[in-house]
């Protein structure tokens, strides 16, 4: 008969899985010791399935949360059932955060692409710290931030860039060498139907950017991999002050 696992084991064990990756999460970069241990007796591990909702737009903020496998989208969806994605949370970002001081819910709802694990940090133990605690409160100001930042790139991207402008800014920023002359490969970490839409756009029209791009030998593609031929050619397709900032 197998030995069982002591409670306590079991335990010390979630608390070191939920202590690694709170300490690789950008949120808690320039947390001490101390801190990052107050909040990891915070913190429960959360499991999805796939396209299970982590929330939903309204819903009463329970927490905060960061990705530790898998990913959470976040996305809105107007009256007539269209979905707008607003980002893609991978693991180690963390997301929610700007939700803790609101009375109205979260902003949208969240679910996870493929099977998902996240941190959940419960809302009245962080509130409560941040009272004995008040510089932490600098970790939530650069989250919000950020948070931000990406909806301010997003509107920019929709309202003032076309498709096929949008994919190859994508496929620049995640080449390692965007200044090479040389073929890199890309691997998606992700669906193209989810990559569309996080890009704003359907999955139809993203298959024909992609094509279009194949047509002008400027990327090969072969299952979840983007190979640029030559990618300083494809950056020409982005404005000068943006292909200036991803080199």
């Amino acid at each position: 008969m197998m030995n069982r696992i002591k409670p306590g084991i079991f335990r010390e064990f979630k608390r070191s899985t939920v202590r690694q990756t709170l300490k690789r999460c950008a949120l808690f970069a320039d947390t001490c010791a101390a801190d990052l241990a107050a909040i990891v007796e915070l913190c429960e591990l959360k499991q999805l399935a796939a396209g299970e909702y982590l929330f939903r737009e309204g819903g009463v903020v329970r927490g905060f949360y960061v990705v530790r496998r898998g990913a959470i989208k976040v996305h809105r969806v107007n009256w007539l059932g269209r979905e707008q994605l607003l980002h893609l949370y991978r693991p180690f970002e963390s997301l929610a955060e700007e939700s803790l001081v609101s009375e109205l819910g979260h902003h949208a709802d969240a679910a996870a692409i493929g099977r998902t694990e996240v941190v959940m940090v419960h809302r009245a133990g962080f509130v409560e710290l941040l009272h004995k605690r008040p510089e932490l409160a600098l970790c939530l100001l650069r989250a919000t931030h950020r948070h931000v930042c990406r909806l301010v790139e997003l509107l920019d991207a929709l309202t003032l860039k076309d498709v096929q402008t949008r994919i190859a800014e994508w496929l620049v920023e995640h080449c390692p060498d965007p200044q090479s002359s040389r073929p890199c490969r890309i691997e998606l970490d992700t669906t193209k139907r989810v990559l569309a839409a996080e890009l704003g756009t359907a999955s139809e029209t993203f298959s024909r950017a992609l094509a279009k791009f194949r047509r002008q030998r400027l990327i090969s593609t072969e299952g979840n991999h983007v190979t640029l031929h030559c990618p300083t050619r494809l950056a020409r397709f982005i404005s000068p002050q943006r292909r200036n900032d991803l080199c």
